[in-house]
């Protein structure tokens, strides 16, 4: 049993992106523990019936705000709307994102703009407001979902991949400096998981999780919140997403020869 579990009172966790894939599965791992939830999502009807769900399942208190997190705002709003229902969270579980592919020069600047704001400067900013919480409290935990894309730089997915490598460095320095006020932080690094985050017609989500190349999300959430409430710093879900990190120079040459990405014929 973890110190947060020990607390009675330590029983609400906020999970953003919390009414699909990864998040989805975290909540209702959290509810069974027990734990109140806070569901944010931009998406309100999904949440809505995500927290009907959960709350029929588990018996718990569910609140949901609807939000969109790639605003400039969206931390000191959602900040300000949970300490408005009196709530005090323990458990800040940073999730959302979304995922496109195609090379570096060739994006949307709405839309890179757009990810760096939801994975990047939110979930910072989260970080800070309830983190600064946490330690007032002393206790709690910050679970951090990155990528392993942290790991690697990869052609094809580098807005993505490199705000995850951020998330990582970041939350190892942010465990750094709130252990020592009894506040946990965990980094979580799943691989290729089956959720909605990517493109039905572009990727064959459920034979791809069916043949093992992706991890279910069920397994992912469980992983990491074993990992998160032992006190682990990072952790990597799944042998086979460990056993994929492969050599940059590899992934160099696969860039060079590979089909997926643009290339000159000249």
């Amino acid at each position: 049993m973890s110190p947060l579990d020990a607390h009675p009172a330590n029983r609400v966790a906020l999970v953003t992106g919390g009414c699909s894939g990864i998040g989805k599965a975290i909540a209702e791992r959290l509810a069974a523990r027990g734990h109140s939830l806070v569901l944010v999502s931009e998406r309100p009807d999904a949440l809505e019936a995500v927290a009907s769900e959960i709350r029929a399942r588990h018996r718990v208190a569910v609140h949901t705000v609807a939000k969109d997190l790639a605003r400039p705002e969206a931390a000191a709003e959602l900040h300000a709307a949970v300490a408005g229902r009196g709530l005090a969270v323990d458990i800040l579980v940073n999730n959302a994102g979304f995922f496109f592919f195609g090379e570096t020069v060739d994006a949307d600047p709405g839309r890179a703009a757009a990810m760096l704001q939801l994975h990047v400067v939110t979930p910072s900013l989260l970080c800070t407001l309830f983190g600064r919480d946490m330690r007032a409290r002393g206790r709690g935990h910050i679970l951090i979902v990155a990528s392993i894309s942290a790991w690697r730089d990869l052609p094809g997915i580098n807005y993505y991949g490199s705000s995850k490598k951020y998330l990582r460095g970041f939350a190892r320095a942010l465990r750094c400096e709130l252990a020592v006020h009894g506040v946990n932080v965990t980094c979580l690094a799943p691989g290729a998981t089956a959720t909605a985050l990517y493109s039905a017609t572009a990727v064959p989500v459920e034979r791809a999780r069916r043949l093992g190349v992706m991890m279910d999300a069920d397994a992912v959430a469980e992983a990491g919140l074993a990992a998160m409430f032992a006190g682990q710093a990072e952790h990597i879900p799944g042998r086979l997403t460990r056993a994929m990190l492969a050599p940059q120079w590899a992934i160099d040459l696969l860039r060079r020869r590979g089909p997926w990405l643009r290339r000159d014929e000249s």
